[in-house]
């Protein structure tokens, strides 16, 4: 698209509001059907709802996904992105084949070493179609006065990093996924906020068809997230389960590789290198809570002489209950923290100003004010 012609910012937002009206609609339908088959989430001592919930529900924000993508291969303005790049067709399979892996386990429970290499299989079917890092900058090791270098990946090693990032994101999905309209809310918020970041990187490139890709996997997962909201925050009617927590993080993965893995880093400064890598630091800073959640519960079951995958009732989204937040409020919350380093991420790649970094460090405050305000209060009363 010549760049006179502006960004195709109203084809975006039709795909994602098609993604979020087709998931919305079929939701419905899937509850229904889970309930039928028996793909119910029996509470556990672990879980804190208390009534049997259908589960499945990542099927419903799969079928919004993969209608928002057909309706975006028949609009002129996107259409290029599907003609020069295999990016949003593997994508879409790989989602499917993860989702169907997941709903496989949210009615007969799969173990989990069976979920992992689903998991690697479907990272599999990403690189098969190109969505791999061929060449990765690191902000060490330049010479003279260069600032960092770059890394070029041969296949293996490009193979490798992409399969290590698609199963951490996954389950660090999975493993956030224990509130009503977490796991939903922080993929829309993550997808948002690579989306933004995409059509930044596209109108800054003059309408360059690499950036096409990433925007659109990014708009049709924001879109199917929040359609599937409104069924999944508390007080939920049905949950999302493996099938829908293990595609959002792998689109999430595979929208970040697309943005960033094949960059010809060597035509950039190390500055311009580090801006081109924002989608992986969106996706990281948004994924801090359930990553830092899945380093510590890997770390906390180990120590106990546990495996790694067992559950437990320790995570994060735990202890803001027992600190005295309620169920919304400690899902807001989290929605909070990962907004702000989201969208402070992209703020600070696109923005050039002092202002931004005020205006993050404003909202931190408040953050922690808000998190911390229950236990002020509960120690006020014991005093």
């Amino acid at each position: 698209m010549p760049p006179t012609q502006g960004l195709p910012i109203r084809e975006y937002l039709l795909v994602a509001l098609t993604a979020a009206a087709v998931t919305f609609l079929l939701t419905g339908v899937v509850r229904r059907v889970a309930i039928r088959i028996g793909a119910i989430a029996n509470p556990r001592a672990r879980d804190v709802h208390v009534t049997p919930i259908p589960r499945m529900g990542g099927i419903g924000i799969f079928l919004g996904v993969a209608a928002a993508m057909g309706l975006a291969h028949q609009l002129p303005a996107l259409s290029r992105g599907f003609d020069f790049s295999f990016d949003s067709l593997g994508v879409l399979l790989a989602a499917g084949v993860i989702s169907l892996i997941g709903a496989l386990d949210d009615r007969f429970e799969l173990d989990a070493w069976t979920k992992l290499a689903g998991q690697v299989m479907c990272a599999g079917i990403l690189v098969i179609f190109g969505v791999q890092w061929v060449s990765f900058w690191v902000p060490w090791g330049g010479g003279g006065d260069s600032f960092g270098q770059v890394l070029v990946l041969d296949k293996n090693q490009g193979a490798l990093l992409t399969v290590v990032l698609v199963v951490v994101m996954v389950n660090a999905m999975n493993f956030v996924d224990g509130l009503d309209g977490l796991a939903g809310g922080l993929g829309f918020i993550a997808a948002a906020a690579t989306c933004s970041f995409s059509l930044g990187l596209l109108d800054s490139s003059g309408g360059d068809v690499g950036a096409y890709p990433p925007a659109l996997i990014a708009a049709t997962l924001a879109g199917a997230c929040l359609g599937f909201l409104p069924y999944n925050f508390q007080p939920a009617k049905i949950f999302m389960g493996d099938s829908g927590s293990m595609m959002i993080g792998l689109m999430l993965a595979g929208a970040t590789t697309s943005a960033s893995g094949r960059v010809p880093y060597p035509q950039f400064s190390g500055k311009d290198a580090l801006a081109l890598l924002s989608p992986l630091v969106v996706v990281a800073a948004v994924l801090f809570v359930p990553l830092l959640d899945l380093i510590m519960a890997v770390v906390r079951r180990t120590r106990r002489g546990e495996s790694p995958f067992a559950a437990d009732k320790m995570h994060l989204h735990h202890r803001l209950l027992e600190i005295g937040h309620s169920q919304r409020r400690a899902v807001l919350l989290i929605y909070l923290w990962a907004g702000l380093l989201a969208f402070g991420a992209v703020s600070v790649t696109l923005f050039d100003s002092a202002a931004v970094f005020w205006i993050v460090g404003f909202g931190f405050l408040l953050a922690t004010l808000v998190s911390v305000i229950p236990r002020l209060r509960s120690r006020n009363r014991t005093a």
